[in-house]
């Protein structure tokens, strides 16, 4: 079982970075994984942010997401992160971190983040 967990959310202020991370409770990361970062705005339908392969390193990225996120891991940390700088009121959202291994798809929990004025 792969449990991806979620950590870095919470509440920010309008204008500040965020940069939650995903780690695998429990175990690592391995060769193949595609580590994915989604949100899911209150009302809305969850969306992917962008993609990364663990070891490529390849990333893929939506559309509507072009040039706001940027992704990236750590081999040594074992973790992936999402970075996105100047946050605006609508980046309120749940963040998911998905994992997809052996082409079975992982969820984690999902990090809640508040914009707040």
């Amino acid at each position: 079982q792969v449990q991806p967990a979620e950590s870095g959310g919470g509440v920010v202020q309008a204008g500040d970075s965020l940069t939650p991370s995903c780690s695998v409770s429990g175990g690592t990361f391995v060769g193949d994984d595609m580590v994915a970062w989604y949100r899911q705005a209150p009302g809305k339908e969850r969306e992917v942010i962008r993609t990364i392969t663990w070891d490529a390193g390849s990333r893929h990225y939506a559309d509507s997401m072009r040039g706001r996120f940027t992704i990236y891991r750590n081999y040594h940390e074992n973790r992936a992160w999402l970075h996105r700088n100047g946050l605006r009121h609508g980046g309120t959202a749940i963040y998911y971190c998905q994992i997809q291994r052996n082409s079975v798809v992982y969820w984690g929990q999902g990090d809640q983040v508040t914009v707040s004025s």
